[in-house]
This record gives structure tokens, sequence and C-alpha cells, in this order.
């Protein structure tokens, strides 16, 4: 907690931090550390509580929470009730509806804590492989990530309530963390405890350092991209053999040349920048493959369609991202 904070700087400067407690033994260790911490440093501690409504009492529950973090010593603490709809499923609609709500109520500059451990750096590392996201996913959850901070990462779920057991604390027992349909539960409850038991321990803690060493990998990849699309952006190289694309201009594009001699692990990670620079978002596997072949695999094709009717073109050596146009 304490190496986090001061790693957190200029994110302090607010004299203030926010806590996302649901009154479970992980978020319940990590507000009574935070207000131990922040006393010392004379910092303010909000205490914000998410209540989804998906389970009968959870207003109780929510209320509950609120009374621990003020006797724990929060300067402020409430409860935040939101709406939980949309796509993807009852568990990413919740988390969309939390950190909107969180990010919302907090104090202005104020980072939020969040009580992640180590089992769910591990049960996070294990989704993204499953489910082939590339390293970004299996390099999991960011320690600080303003205004997200997770101090709890290196620490077990164990330690947590064997925490709140030493000062007293009662912590809620969320019946969905013992729910089969969902898919961390089974990780947690089947997964986990099997590769535990065949791989004689440890796991956790090997998945959240190979997760640290990928965070290390893929920032010093970045920093290469960006230097790599600074160049893109600023190069003029119009190629002759090609004719002009569609729509092409309404941007000033980035030159395939200077992208093209680069390896492609740091090409496509130049190219993602790009693209969510120019408000691109849902952007999959896919549509960075295909937009790449724009580049490293160039024979005249047309251009790429991405979500929103945003279309990446290639004209005179460049890539341009075309926005829709208004009234037909």
């Amino acid at each position: 907690m304490r190496h986090l904070l001061d790693g957190a700087g200029e994110h302090l400067g607010s004299g203030a931090l926010a806590v996302a407690c649901s009154g479970g033994a992980d978020s319940l260790a990590l507000a009574a550390a935070a207000t131990h911490v922040a006393s010392h440093r004379g910092l303010r501690v909000h205490g914000l509580v998410v209540d989804h409504g998906l389970q009968a009492g959870s207003d109780r529950v929510a209320r509950t929470a609120v009374e621990q973090l003020s006797a724990l010593g929060c300067a402020e603490a409430r409860v935040l009730t939101v709406r939980v709809d949309g796509p993807g499923g009852p568990e990413a609609a919740a988390r969309r509806a939390r950190y909107a709500a969180l990010d919302g109520a907090r104090p202005p500059g104020a980072l939020v804590l969040l009580g992640h451990t180590r089992d769910d750096q591990a049960e996070t590392v294990l989704l993204g492989l499953g489910r082939g996201s590339g390293p970004r996913s299996i390099a999991g959850m960011r320690p600080l990530d303003p205004p997200w901070a997770r101090p709890l990462l290196d620490v077990s779920r164990a330690t947590t309530a064997a925490a709140c057991a030493a000062l007293g604390l009662r912590p809620w027992v969320d019946p969905h963390n013992a729910d089969p349909r969902y898919t961390r539960v089974r990780l947690r409850a089947e997964v986990l405890p099997l590769l535990e038991d065949v791989l004689r321990g440890g796991v956790a803690e090997a998945l959240a350092r190979t997760a640290a060493q990928l965070r290390e990998d893929g920032d010093a990849l970045d920093e290469l991209a960006a230097e790599l699309l600074a160049r893109a952006r600023t190069r003029v190289d119009d190629g002759p053999d090609e004719g002009p694309a569609d729509g092409a201009g309404t941007d000033p594009g980035i030159a395939a040349p200077a992208l093209a001699a680069a390896p492609v692990a740091l090409r496509r990670r130049a190219l993602r920048a790009w693209l969510l620079s120019g408000g691109v978002s849902g952007l999959t596997d896919q549509h960075l493959r295909r937009v790449d072949a724009l580049v490293g695999a160039w024979r005249g094709q047309g251009g790429v369609a991405l979500p929103g009717g945003l279309v990446v073109r290639r004209a005179h050596g460049r890539l341009h991202l075309d926005r829709p146009r208004q009234g037909g």
C-alpha cells in the first residue's frame, strides 16, 4: 500500500483517495489499510459502495458496508446505485456500470483504490490466455492505471480474510462468488485448484509474475511503437503507383513505407495506437490484421471497414481513416 502510494506522486495532489468497497473481505481489508496509511499522510479517504441491485437485499448489504467504512475512519462513505444493462452479459454490464459510477463519484483528481488481489490477477491471466486475447490481456491488471489503483495485487485472498478476522471485521460473502454460471467462479473453484495440484502449488504467484513480466515487455514495445508512429505521421512518402482512395484526405494519414520496414509486432502496435487515437472502438485482432495487410501485404486492395462506419484506406503511400459522411 505504502509502496504504491509512493509511486502515485502527482495523483495524490488532490489530498484525497477513494476506496471502492463491496463489503467483502478484500475491499474491507483494503479500506482498513487505506485509512491507516492516509491518516499518516494527511489524506482524506472517501468510501464508495456500488449497489448493482442484482440481488435481493443488496441495499442492506451496501448500507452495512457504508457503516463499516465510516467506522474505519473514512471521511465520507456513500452508496452509488447503478443500473446494470447493455451488451456483453451481466458480468460485463455490471463492470461497466460499476467503473462509470466510481469514476463519476471520486473526488476530482483522486485515485480510486480497488481490492483486486493476486488471486484475481491469476484468474484474469487465465481468462486472457483461454480467450486468445493477446499479450495485453495476459499481462493482467496494472497496479497503477489512473484513476485506478490496485494495492493488493501482491496479496492473496487468504491474507485479506485473515486481516479482517484480526481487525474484527465481518465481511459480506457474495453468493455470486459461488455460482458456477460465472466463468470466473469456475476458474476459482475448479481450474486453479486443479493446476495447483498438478503443478504442486505456486500457480497464482507464477501467473502474477508472468503478468508483471509481460507488462514490462509491453511497455517497452509501446514506447518503441509510439516513436514509430510519430515518424509515420510526419514522413512524406507518396506512392505514385497508387490511385486516390474514395474519401482519402479526410485526415493527414500515416506513411505506409515508414511502417513497412518495422517488425510486425511494432507495426501493429503503432497501427492500434493510431486507430484508437482516431476514435475507433471495438477494435479486434482481425480488424488490426486486415489494416496491417494494407502495409505489410499491399497489393492494391480496397479499404478495411471498422466499427462505427469508419474505413481505413491506402492512397499515395499513406493510410487514411475516413469517417462516415453526414446526411448520406
